[in-house]
């Protein structure tokens, strides 16, 4: 497994989102959820993606059970915003709202610390802006975590360039998550260009478009009760019909490349830039070993034009209403 730096924060090319060992997609299974893990180690993939929310609270001692012996070989990211003070692991209708204040930065970090099994978080982020707080007011009280040790590089995700600015001018940011794939290339506009401006990482999540792009499901029936993609406007009636013909595309140039459809997405997102590091998720083993394998996959610049212009754009929001107002922008 090659490496790339987020800034100067050096971790494997490919991470792994853990968010659906624990929440959002559905049945899960914990033990596969941990040797998947451990399996990642193996491979070299050793940059992880947690959170708080991821659970709620349950998918961060999942991974700090699975790192447990081998914490300094990983690198591990996780994210703190909505109140937990009265959350009930597992039930995500106990989380509070979100809240951005230096009081609640510095009193989350002991919790994710605990669950972890660690002493320090390798990066952390704020996982949605708080409108209500100023980003300097946030990101202060994250520079007194890095000072303490208990942090050592900090981000942000699904922010918009203005707040990125104001919050690198505060302390240097390390990286910024937010959704990129083939079906979602808004930050492209102003985002990544700050980024790079800035000399910031890029870590883009859902690469393979929560899934779809995958090719491994075509319609609503396929999916658990509980998965949260039975809400998500992409997968609704109208814009799932027309989604259905963006996948199909992606599955045909793969099936060229003799590789799998995931494996493309993977590899296009890679090949925007040494400066990104996709975090696709799975909670198997067997995807963890293919999305791995991706970082093997080039694209030339032929292909990279061909996809430009022959993959429709995606139809419908990424998020329900509630969902996007989250988002900075």
């Amino acid at each position: 497994m090659r490496k790339r730096s987020l800034r100067d924060l050096q971790v494997s090319a490919v991470g792994l989102g853990c968010m659906g060992m624990s929440a959002f997609y559905g049945s899960t299974d914990r033990d596969e959820g941990i040797a998947t893990i451990r399996r990642g180690l193996e491979l070299g993939v050793n940059f992880l993606d947690t959170a708080q929310m991821y659970g709620p609270l349950t998918n961060e001692s999942l991974v700090g059970e699975a790192v447990r012996g081998h914490r300094d070989e990983y690198v591990i990211a996780t994210k703190f915003n909505y109140r937990m003070d009265d959350a009930v692991p597992g039930d995500i209708s106990t989380v509070g709202p979100q809240d951005g204040s230096a009081e609640h930065v510095r009193s989350s970090v002991h919790g994710s610390l605990e669950r972890l099994g660690t002493d320090h978080i390798d990066l952390y982020y704020q996982h949605r802006v708080d409108p209500n707080v100023p980003i300097e007011e946030t990101v202060g009280a994250l520079a007194e975590l890095v000072a303490e040790g208990k942090v050592r590089h900090i981000g942000l995700s699904e922010a918009s360039a203005e707040t990125i600015r104001r919050a690198h001018a505060v302390h240097p940011v390390t990286a910024v998550q937010s959704e990129y794939s083939l079906w979602s290339r808004d930050v492209e506009a102003e985002v990544l260009p700050a980024c790079r401006e800035l000399g910031i990482g890029f870590v883009p999540y859902s690469p393979l478009g929560r899934g779809f792009l995958a090719g491994r499901f075509a319609s609503l029936d396929e999916l658990d009760a509980n998965d949260w993609r039975r809400e998500n406007p992409r997968f609704q009636d109208a814009n799932l019909k027309a989604n259905l013909r963006l996948a199909e595309k992606v599955k045909e140039i793969a099936a060229e490349k003799e590789v799998t459809p995931a494996q493309l997405a993977i590899a296009w997102v890679l090949a925007q830039g040494e400066d990104l590091v996709p975090i696709p998720g799975t909670k198997r083993r067997s995807y963890l070993e293919q999305n791995a394998a991706a970082t093997a996959i080039a694209l030339s610049e032929d292909d990279l034009a061909r996809i430009d212009a022959e993959l429709p754009e995606a139809a419908g929001q990424r998020y329900d209403e509630a969902g996007m107002r989250s988002v900075n922008r």
